[in-house]
C-alpha cells in the first residue's frame, strides 16, 4: 500500500479551492449562492475524532504487543489495513471538501459586511480547520500501522559480508 502524499492532498485542497471561489464567483452572478451547512466542520471533526481514536487504540495495542504485556490484544493485520484505507480515503475526502469550502470562504471575504453571508464564511474557515484536522489524524494513523522497514533492504550489501 502507498503512503499519503502531502503534495497529493495539497493539489487536490488548491484545485479544489480555485474551481470552488470560481464557481462561487459564477453563482453568484446567476443567482443565490448555494450555503455552506452549519454541519460541514461537525462532521468532519467528528471524523478527524474517529481516525484519531483509531490510531491511538492501534498504536497502545501495537505498544503492548511489542513489550510483551501478558494478555495483551494484537493488531489483526487486516484491520490495520482497512483503518490505513479508512484514513486515506478520509483525508482525500477531506482535502477535497476543504478545498471547496475554503475557495467558498475566500470568495465570502467579500461580503462579511452582511451577517448571513459572514455566518456562511466563519462555517466555512471552520470546515476547512476541521479538514486539516483529519488530514493530520489519517497522516498519523498511516503512521501508526506502518510496518517497520526490513533491515536486508536498508543495509545492502554490508548485510551479505
Amino acid at each position: 500500500m502507498r503512503e499519503l502524499r502531502i503534495r497529493l492532498l495539497a493539489g487536490v485542497f488548491a484545485v479544489a479551492g480555485i474551481l470552488s471561489w470560481a464557481g462561487a464567483r459564477l453563482w453568484n452572478s446567476v443567482g443565490t449562492l448555494p450555503s455552506v451547512p452549519l454541519a460541514a466542520p461537525i462532521v468532519l471533526a467528528l471524523i478527524a475524532v474517529v481516525l484519531m481514536a483509531t490510531a491511538l487504540s492501534i498504536r497502545s495495542r501495537l505498544k503492548a504487543q511489542r513489550e510483551r504485556v501478558p494478555e495483551a490484544k494484537g493488531v489483526d493485520p487486516l484491520m490495520a489495513a482497512r483503518a490505513v484505507v479508512f484514513g486515506q480515503a478520509s483525508a482525500l475526502v477531506a482535502a477535497l471538501v476543504s478545498g471547496m469550502y475554503g475557495g467558498t470562504g475566500v470568495f465570502l471575504l467579500e461580503y462579511l459586511d452582511i451577517p448571513a453571508r459572514r455566518d456562511q464564511a466563519i462555517y466555512a474557515g471552520f470546515s476547512v480547520l476541521a479538514g486539516i484536522a483529519v488530514i493530520a489524524a489519517a497522516i498519523f494513523l498511516e503512521r501508526v500501522c506502518k510496518l517497520p522497514e526490513d533491515d536486508d533492504r536498508n543495509t545492502g550489501a554490508a548485510s551479505t559480508a
